[in-house]
């Protein structure tokens, strides 16, 4: 059997029992494959004569691009040979730093053609961000927006520079791909374990984590993301997502391509409930991905007013509060779906299409993944730390953290993948989100290392010490919130909180600004140890109680922010 007939059979598989998770979650098997490259084996075969739309881009002043799947084909193969002349190899990494443009999706079926593996990158990251992924990742290509290329001045080595949209003096112009030929032919085979991606997420440690991916575990292991969205061929589906975060591959990219799905983008400058609830009316989306934080807008507008015509809508990166559930049945007649996985994963718990819905819960395992909840001592319990069985080794799961072979050990140690996440289960196997083992937290749809952020705020010569913890918030699930204690000799008060948030702020990507501060005593172990823990229940009691510390602070006190550099 050929690769492209293995991937195609286990595809069909979940096809077919797309509503019977019993079924699937029994009968699925992982194809086992030794070599495999997705854009070559599955995309273009599947692309050949097939004027199906595969990506429809609308920008909010109206313009809109349509690609069907024969031309994305076509345009990926004049891609990889642009970048071939420009001296890409198998092996080598891209940094892709883009938005939301046709480019994006190109360049990833190209790298993907020419056995190179791209760094997503998002547009947000600042330059301390970029010379880890440089000094880390090993770039040797960037592919970015002519707006962003300037971020790049300052960043040495002998690396190709490539731009989309516009130039930059001494950059290539990506638009020279298209006059490339559009037929190419690969240098050989690529190993099904050989690197595809290389993501860099934030743990607990002083740098982010770089989790690689293979040319199997995300093509091919996002058949269970594909599962649990409830895509069929033709579906227009729609995430909504920021660009080089890995849910936009999850949901932008694989589980849909791998479908048969058109992949649906609204370009917007601001974010508006109603206009993107308009444009999924007026385009017809029919299956619909989004992080509560945005189900959390959606609800405050009439969404019965807006005729759409979604089958499928599903939630994701943080747990459903069982209201907006509620909402969108009543508005809509349909179940909001719940699910889980990480950067290290695919989709590998969900509530499947046409299964019961159990209030808080996030569903149950999904094909091709066996899951554990391990407690203190390893063993599996009611409670306990969500983890993956090694034997058989899911093949949605990370080849290991890149540079750190310690970590990559310690959480694949006695048989399992420990995701660091706690869950319970009932007896019907629901399982039903906790918290995370460690302090990293979600803001929005951003996980947040409080270690990242404690680390700029010390460097403030007014900060002794420092403590980031999640600060309930409504709209945002949570915001980033400091407490700090001060150097001898420093007074707390209105005018250092606006200083340090000041410093702060040109320090950090937006999506990890301190929004909030508190002057007070870090509570400690008697080993010295910051009690976090007991930091996150108070900040939790406060917010409860609808109350502020004495010398409590928030960015909206200071409406022209004081920045220091």
């Amino acid at each position: 059997m050929t690769p492209t007939q293995a991937f195609t059979e286990a595809r069909q598989f979940l096809i077919r029992h797309r509503e019977d998770y019993s079924a699937a979650y029994a009968g699925f098997r992982w194809p086992q494959l030794t070599t495999f490259n997705w854009a070559l084996d599955w995309f273009d075969p599947y692309a050949r004569d097939n004027h199906r739309l595969g990506l429809w881009v609308v920008n909010e002043d109206g313009q809109e691009t349509k690609l069907s799947y024969r031309e994305l084909s076509e345009r990926s193969n004049r891609v990889a040979n642009f970048l071939r002349g420009l001296n890409v190899r198998r092996g080598d990494r891209i940094l892709l730093m883009l938005n939301n443009v046709p480019p994006l999706w190109e360049t990833m079926l190209a790298s993907i053609k020419l056995g190179s593996v791209v760094i997503p990158a998002t547009t947000l990251l600042a330059r301390d961000d970029l010379l880890d992924r440089f000094d880390r990742g090993g770039v040797r290509h960037v592919v970015v927006g002519a707006a962003d290329a300037s971020k790049f001045d300052d960043i040495p080595g002998d690396y190709t520079r490539i731009t989309v949209g516009g130039t930059h003096p001494g950059w290539t112009a990506f638009d020279e791909a298209y006059a490339a030929s559009a037929e190419f032919t690969p240098d050989g085979p690529t190993p099904a374990d050989d690197p595809i991606l290389l993501y860099f997420t934030s743990g607990t440690t002083s740098k982010p984590k770089l989790v690689e991916h293979s040319n199997q575990s995300y093509p091919v292991g996002h058949l269970s993301t594909m599962y649990w969205l409830g895509l069929r061929e033709g579906d227009v589906h729609m995430n909504i997502s920021s660009a080089g975060w890995a849910k936009h591959a999850w949901s932008c990219f694989f589980a849909p391509w791998n479908a048969g799905a058109t992949v649906f983008i609204f370009n917007y400058a601001r974010f508006s409930a109603k206009a993107v609830l308009d444009t999924i009316a007026r385009c017809g989306v029919t299956t619909l991905c989004a992080p509560p934080t945005v189900w959390r807008m959606f609800i405050q507008e009439d969404l019965a007013a807006f005729p759409v015509k979604l089958r499928e809508v599903i939630g994701a990166g943080e747990p459903l509060n069982p209201e907006i559930i509620d909402q969108v049945r009543k508005a809509w007649k349909l179940n909001l779906r719940d699910g889980y996985g990480q950067t290290e994963t695919t989709a590998l718990i969900g509530n499947s299409p046409g299964q019961r819905l159990k209030e808080g819960s996030m569903g149950r395992p999904l094909p091709g993944y066996r899951v554990g909840l391990l407690d203190p001592d390893g063993r599996e319990a009611d409670e306990g730390e969500i983890s993956l069985t090694l034997d058989p080794r899911p093949t949605g799961l990370m080849l290991g953290y890149k540079d750190d072979p310690v970590k990559t050990a310690q959480v694949m140690a006695g048989g399992w993948y420990r995701t660091g996440d706690v869950a319970s289960r009932d007896a019907d196997g629901y399982i039903t989100y906790v918290g995370r083992a460690d302090d990293v937290f979600k803001a929005s749809d951003y996980r947040i290392s409080p270690f990242e952020l404690e680390s700029v705020l010390i460097e403030h010569p007014a900060v002794a010490e420092a403590a980031v913890v999640p600060s309930p918030d409504p709209m945002r699930l949570a915001v980033p919130k400091a407490v700090v204690t001060l150097v001898a000799g420093q007074e707390p008060g209105a005018e250092l909180a606006a200083d340090i948030l000041g410093f702060c702020r040109v320090r950090l990507a937006p999506y990890k600004r301190i929004r909030r501060l508190e002057f007070a005593e870090l509570p400690k172990t008697i080993s010295g140890k910051i009690r976090r823990v007991e930091l996150r229940r108070h900040e939790d009691a406060m917010r409860k109680d609808g109350e502020r510390g004495e010398l409590e602070f928030w960015e909206e006190d200071f409406p022209e922010l004081k920045v220091t550099a």
